[in-house]
């Protein structure tokens, strides 16, 4: 089963006030295990970078004028993202953004399934933080490296937390891996044998009992 996580930054909090994206990040998970595929682009957004977006992200305008505009990223990211399951934290808000882009570029919206880790979170743990630094520091996942919010970390992150929401890999289980990351062992092929015998393997054992004297079967009882 592939599945990919995916995360944006943006220029604020909603596409209707004429936000946009500003960096894009996925990760291709097989049986909820990252692949080590990925796909991460900066993305010019073609306005300013209001000071509050900046504080959370730290993409100045200056960088991102430099980078391609979204329109000159899309067919790739869709490529990568193919018609598989999304695993997006507050879902509802990325896809917002991603619809509001292929919209300004009259594309079609994605339709792909998701899963929404936030509600995910709040389903289990009911009452309780379900930001994904909370949710890394409840399942003791490293966030040493994120001094800043990045698409690019924050999937591998949340790749990490949404396997600890599914209940946690269970040792033991590797036989759920697909082949690109199960262990190098070499498997030698073997030609299955039929179910019936051949013609000749029926005469040959028809002639063996012809030199069987007494045969037990057919003994009298």
């Amino acid at each position: 089963m592939r599945e990919i996580v995916l995360d944006t930054e943006t220029t604020g909090l909603d596409p209707h006030d004429g936000h946009r994206i500003v960096e894009i990040a996925c990760i291709e998970l097989v049986h909820h295990i990252p692949t080590g595929r990925s796909f991460h682009r900066y993305v010019n957004p073609e306005r300013d970078m209001p000071e509050d977006a900046l504080t959370v992200h730290g993409l100045t305008a200056e960088f991102l004028a430099r980078q391609l505009p979204f329109a000159a990223v899309l067919d790739e990211l869709l490529e990568f993202i193919g018609a598989d399951l999304l695993v997006i934290h507050n879902a509802e808000f990325d896809l917002a953004f991603l619809n509001a882009e292929l919209a300004r570029l009259q594309r079609e919206p994605i339709t792909s399934g998701y899963v929404d880790t936030l509600a995910m979170a709040r389903r289990r743990f009911p009452g309780s933080p379900a930001s994904l630094d909370a949710l890394c520091r409840r399942f003791a996942i490293d966030l040493s490296g994120r001094i800043e919010h990045g698409a690019e970390i924050d999937c591998g992150l949340l790749a990490a937390v949404y396997l600890e929401l599914l209940g946690g890999r269970q040792p033991g289980l590797d036989f759920a891996l697909p082949a690109a990351l199960a262990p190098d062992v070499a498997r030698v092929a073997h030609v299955p044998r039929p179910h019936a015998p051949s013609a000749e393997e029926l005469a040959a054992h028809l002639a063996m009992l012809k030199t069987i004297s007494e045969p037990l079967w057919l003994a009298e009882g």
